[in-house]
């Protein structure tokens, strides 16, 4: 049989729309988008806001996603995908922490571990650690929200330092707790409750899952939550490769080969000449109509940016603009489903906050307007708030160059 083939403009399309950037489907309200993307990137702290900013009718304001995670706490940030911070909803949580949390956890503990062999007096690596997961669960087991400073202050016998990468120019004394904070949260065992910071800043303080959520995280077989995540990422990315989810996931090939297997899926050839999959319903679909051009201005880490290993649909030839070494991309400028160009804040000269914009491509007059239009909207929204990208992209690191 003829496999159904869907087009690089098809697949943009079901983007702009399940991912709630076109302008006619954007989402009502923070929890329902961070669902539908299957988690909202945070390892940058503004990032998250601005996903949120970028997806939401007007109105939307940080306050909005941190009632969400701090009063209604309907939205938790959590470890999982990549070993990647995420912000998601609550009945995503307990399938991240268990399709991933085993993973990173046990990534973590062998990295942690030989370090503690490279350290002097810490005894057997493996009882070090779990003394210490027991006293950090033992402090946050009161129901305070503790800062990792807070912690190390409590228990002074396990903040103890390790020189890691000797002779290196970033290499130096790397204190292990903290580390022991990151294990325990991949885990789900603890997790970031308040934050000190304002919203583009980062200043978690600490609490025991069970203390956050008022009641323990219910576990899961990791093969079922495999499973939830893939359908749930087919659903909102789809048509992917097998290459796209495991990358996505930070699994296996094997893992998610079993996964799919569970899954009705139906094979389609797509322009790049690859194999992807879709949903068993989803071949055909209303979201496959032409959406009207726009301009979209997203953050760095944006999902729809990092939701598929392979990118040139929507990337074309600008992935050496647009992502570093490690895989991040940074700060973009879309125009009718593709990446174009990429954005930056600056400083006007009298004490102003701006946004530049560097595209990578010759847009016509009326794809400029849209695009000038869409900055300005971020920047009466940003105000005066200024952050500093957590990876910056290579056309920014050329700029600074040049300048």
């Amino acid at each position: 049989m003829t496999r159904p083939h869907i087009t690089d403009r098809r697949r943009r399309n079901r983007l702009l729309r399940r991912h709630h950037l076109a302008a006619d489907h954007r989402g009502t309200d923070v929890v329902t988008v961070a669902d539908d993307m299957v988690g909202l990137h945070a390892t940058t702290p503004s990032t998250v806001y601005l996903s949120a900013w970028a997806r939401l009718a007007d109105g939307f304001t940080p306050a909005d996603l941190d009632a969400a995670l701090y009063t209604d706490r309907t939205l938790v940030k959590q470890l999982a995908m990549r070993r990647t911070l995420f912000v998601v909803p609550r009945p995503l949580l307990r399938d991240a922490v268990g399709a991933i949390g085993s993973r990173v956890v046990a990534s973590e503990r062998t990295n942690l571990r030989r370090h503690l062999r490279d350290g002097e007096g810490f005894g057997d690596p493996d009882e070090w650690i779990d003394a210490a997961r027991t006293a950090v669960a033992g402090v946050l087991d009161g129901g305070d929200f503790l800062t990792s400073a807070e912690i190390r202050s409590q228990l002074t016998e396990f903040d103890r330092s390790v020189i890691v990468s000797p002779g290196k120019s970033y290499g130096g004394p790397s204190p292990m707790l903290p580390r022991i904070l990151n294990l325990m949260s991949a885990g789900g065992e603890i997790v970031r409750a308040t934050n000190d910071a304002e919203w583009h800043r980062s200043r978690p303080r600490w609490s025991s899952m069970t203390g956050w959520l008022g009641e323990p995280l219910a576990p899961t077989d990791p093969a079922v939550a495999h499973v939830d995540l893939i359908r749930r990422w087919l659903a909102t990315f789809g048509p992917g490769t097998e290459t796209d989810l495991v990358w996505w996931l930070g699994s296996t090939k094997t893992a998610v080969r079993k996964a799919l297997s569970e899954i009705e899926t139906v094979e389609v050839d797509l322009d790049d000449g690859s194999v992807g999959l879709v949903l068993a319903d989803d071949v055909d679909t209303p979201d496959d109509a032409d959406v009207a051009p726009q301009a979209l201005v997203l953050p760095e880490l944006d999902p729809t940016t990092m939701g598929h290993k392979i990118r040139d649909f929507y990337l074309g030839a600008h992935t050496g603009h647009v992502f570093d070494s490690n895989g991040n991309g940074g700060q973009t400028i879309w125009w009718d489903g593709r990446i174009v160009g990429g954005w930056y804040r600056t400083d006007t000269g009298s004490g102003e906050s701006g946004i530049g914009t560097q595209l990578f491509e010759n847009l016509p007059a009326s794809a400029r307007r849209a695009v000038d239009a869409r900055v300005a909207e971020l920047r009466e929204w940003l105000g005066e708030v200024r952050f500093t990208p957590g990876f910056p992209p290579p056309f920014m690191q050329a700029l600074r160059s040049r300048s």
